[in-house]
């Protein structure tokens, strides 16, 4: 009897149960699916950097090591193991690509895997390994053969392997990228045979190490061992590296926030949802009780219930989650366009099946708890219909402005003080999908604006020229007045223990331009330095202070004063080159900034980049920007419009006596339509008002935890805010309107004799 009796409620309870179910699948699914998605990268990212040799230490010299240096550093009690390594912008002759040649004397450490084609041979006099993603991109096949030019040096291979590198898992071909763009640019590899043919003697600029060294250990050991100073890069600083994890960091950051969000909207939509459910059915349960069915017999019954919105709401939410999860890790998906790895394994943290199991738990628990409370009286009791409580008037009810209110408008007010917790849930669910509407449009907001500010207005040139390393100052001043340009010198510093960039600038034609904090353009004055947000904020420096640092090899320290804080895409102190010349800071010029877009090459120019390429890299970023975006736009919809028809479905009919009543003495339908969707409204307004704050604090909160490192600039516009109330307030409008059609269905004797 009493498995019947549970398909015939469900059937009855269909929008309930159906929206149960999806809620509590939203909520597993974005929790399953963000803890996923961190927690492969981490695994797949390690696994890549594992097979590949990634190193935990770059000893850099651009004198270059020898052969004895390499045997000192592996002498080093605590390293594993070492290898030389080079690693330099060349160009493809053909297409004039960027190509990153990589040369490792031991293919165990900063290495590759090949994907296809031969395995590595470190003897080959032509052999070329190539990225295969790059190889794709360009139909590059096994077998073709590449010219790279060097300085004016020309090497011709032939490809022999495609591969993948943990060294560039994230390539980046300069510092101008923000995303990997294998059209125009890729790595490869060759055998030291090979380099020493195409340069005619033997060049490595690096040592990297595999130790399990404190970082400021091995560099003392290091130093000691190669009786000179060398900059140290430990895998903490490197692209690859730090950004790969940095996406993982964001991932269980997200991960924190929006599953909380949809978990603890779903839990509350289940505790109002199965309590006004069991009220409904108290008359019901009290028969029961009549009968003689154990309590025991009755609670099992109601616990059916939760068991079955758990089980499927589970079923869908692990679907959904490794869905969301896929989307987001796979070649092909966003993280696929930013990280080149071996494998794409989706791998679920283990603390996930305990969250499942303890979300399926809680819901028997709510169940159990809102039906004991019934059976917790007299047979009597539990047969007498559900009467909402009684409650005494308000303040405003003893005032004279209760009287010139409308009726509806005192009835609505009456319902909302009578039903609390019905109210809060649905103010709740208005602001949840307030909040995530105005933190994704928000966040488009604010990287527009980034776009603007600096790819737009800071970047006033069309060509970056980067020099080579043995161009003088004297030919690089040369070079700057033939192309009208603005010449820079950037280098790594120390501030403390930690490397910064120091960039010297000589800006006479306005192609580079700064901003400070509030993205307001700023010249920069003599005197002193400027320094970027994330800087000053590190080491709690202030304009007026003074900062010191270090250069890198000779250990000589600056001090200078801070004139200004600026706005930066990297972690950096800024000053003019008459500053520089002041303090005594002696620099190398290596860039050159110009709006011509024609740039001869010569032995004097490493490579260029222009501008269209570097903001193409960027708008890649925005297209996985807003994928998401919109991802979380339909997910605030979604959840809006289940949490309003489910609780109005309830409120609509536990109302269904005070309805008949209302149209037993005369209203017509849409009257009380007008008076179901007033009340709807009315918290509707108030979670917008609430909201939108809240959704500016939340969007705060995620720049300064996933976008630091580009100083970015909460900037919300107008458009946004109306966006968001216009879509919350349509969901309500629509949601009121679905449920007032029900009042033409009402059968006004049935529900009146109801409480007989």
């Amino acid at each position: 009897m009493l498995h019947k009796k549970l398909w015939r409620n469900i059937g009855n309870y269909k929008a309930q149960f159906v929206s149960m179910i999806v809620m509590i699948a939203l909520g597993m699914g974005v929790f399953i699916g963000f803890n996923m998605e961190w927690y492969s990268i981490e695994t797949d990212v390690g696994y890549t950097l594992n097979e590949t040799g990634f190193a935990d230490y770059r000893l850099v010299d651009e004198n270059g090591f020898s052969q004895g240096d390499l045997d000192s550093v592996k002498g080093i009690a605590g390293v594993e193991d070492a290898t030389r390594f080079l690693s330099v912008n060349t160009r493809e002759k053909a297409s004039n690509d960027t190509i990153t040649l990589t040369v490792t004397t031991n293919p165990k450490i900063s290495g590759f895997t090949v994907t296809l084609g031969d395995q590595y041979d470190g003897a080959s006099t032509d052999g070329i390994w190539i990225s295969d993603k790059y190889a794709a991109a360009n139909e590059v096949s096994l077998g073709d053969t590449l010219t790279l030019t060097y300085k004016g040096l020309e090497m011709t291979g032939t490809v022999k392997g495609l591969i993948k590198s943990g060294e560039y898992l994230i390539y980046l071909a300069d510092d101008n990228q923000m995303m990997p763009d294998f059209t125009v640019s890729g790595f490869a590899y060759i055998s030291p045979t090979m380099l020493a043919s195409f340069l005619g003697f033997e060049y490595y600029n690096q040592i990297n190490v595999l130790s399990d060294l404190d970082g400021a250990e091995f560099t003392s050991l290091a130093n000691d061992a190669l009786g000179r100073i060398t900059l140290n890069i430990p895998k903490e600083d490197t692209v690859s590296y730090s950004e790969a994890m940095g996406e993982s960091e964001e991932g269980q950051t997200m991960a924190t926030i929006l599953p909380v969000l949809f978990l603890a909207i779903a839990v509350l939509t289940m505790i109002t949802t199965m309590h006004r459910i069991t009220t409904k059915e108290k008359v019901q349960i009290g028969t029961l009780k009549a009968l003689g069915f154990k309590n025991r017999d009755i609670k099992l019954h109601y616990l059916m219930y939760a068991l079955f919105v758990g089980t499927f709401g589970t079923i869908l939410g692990s679907l959904l989650g490794y869905g969301l999860a896929y989307y987001i890790m796979n070649p092909d998906g966003s993280m696929g366009t930013y990280m080149d790895l071996l494998r794409w394994d989706l791998v679920t943290p283990g603390y996930t099946y305990a969250v499942i199991l303890m979300m399926d738990l809680l819901l028997v628990a709510v169940a159990y708890l809102s039906v004991s409370r019934i059976l917790g009286g007299t047979v009597a009791d539990s047969l007498r219909p559900y009467v909402p409580r009684h409650i005494k008037s308000t303040f405003i009810e003893r005032t004279g402005i209760w009287k010139k209110l409308g009726f509806s408008t005192r009835w609505n007010i009456r319902d909302l003080l009578r039903h609390k917790s019905r109210s809060m849930m649905t103010l709740i669910g208005v602001l949840g999908c307030t909040v995530l509407l105005v933190a994704s449009f928000g966040m488009k907001d604010t990287a527009d604006t980034f776009i603007d500010v600096f790819y737009q207005d800071t970047m006033n040139y069309e060509t970056v020229i980067n020099l080579s390393e043995d161009t003088s100052n004297a030919e690089a001043m040369e070079l700057c007045d033939q192309y009208n340009g603005d010449w820079a010198s950037r280098t790594a510093v120390l501030l403390g223990d930690s490397p910064v960039s120091l960039e010297i600038y000589n800006i006479t034609n306005g192609h580079v331009r700064f901003v400070d904090g509030n993205l307001d353009r700023i010249e920069l004055s003599d005197g002193g330095a400027y320094i970027c947000q994330r800087v000053a904020k590190e080491n709690g420096l202030g304009t007026g202070d003074t900062i010191t640092f270090s250069m890198y090899i000779t250990s000589q320290t600056y001090s200078v004063k801070i004139l200004g804080i600026i706005n930066s895409l990297s972690e950096s102190i800024v000053m003019t080159s008459s500053s520089a010349d002041s303090a005594g800071i002696g620099y190398r010029i290596n860039t050159i900034y110009t709006d011509e877009k024609n740039v001869q090459q010569s032995p004097l120019i490493d490579s260029t980049v222009s501008k269209t390429s570097v903001i193409k890299s960027f708008d890649t970023f925005m297209e996985v920007m807003n994928e998401m975006i919109w991802l979380l736009a339909i997910a605030a919809a979604v959840l809006g419009l289940i949490v309003l028809y489910n609780l109005g479905t309830m409120s609509y009919m536990e109302r269904m006596r005070e309805l008949a009543t209302l149209k037993v003495v005369g209203f017509k339908d849409g009257q009380m339509g007008r008076i179901l969707i007033g009340q709807n409204l009315w918290l509707t307004i108030a979670g917008v008002i609430i909201g939108i704050p809240l959704g500016v604090f939340v969007l705060q909160y995620l720049l300064t935890a996933l976008a630091s490192e580009y100083e970015m600039v909460l900037a919300i516009k107008l458009p946004t805010y109306i966006i968001s109330t216009a879509v919350t307030l349509g969901v309500s409008l629509v949601v009121g309107w679905m449920i007032s059609r029900n009042n033409r269905k009402i059968d006004m004797v049935e529900a009146l004799k109801g409480a007989e």
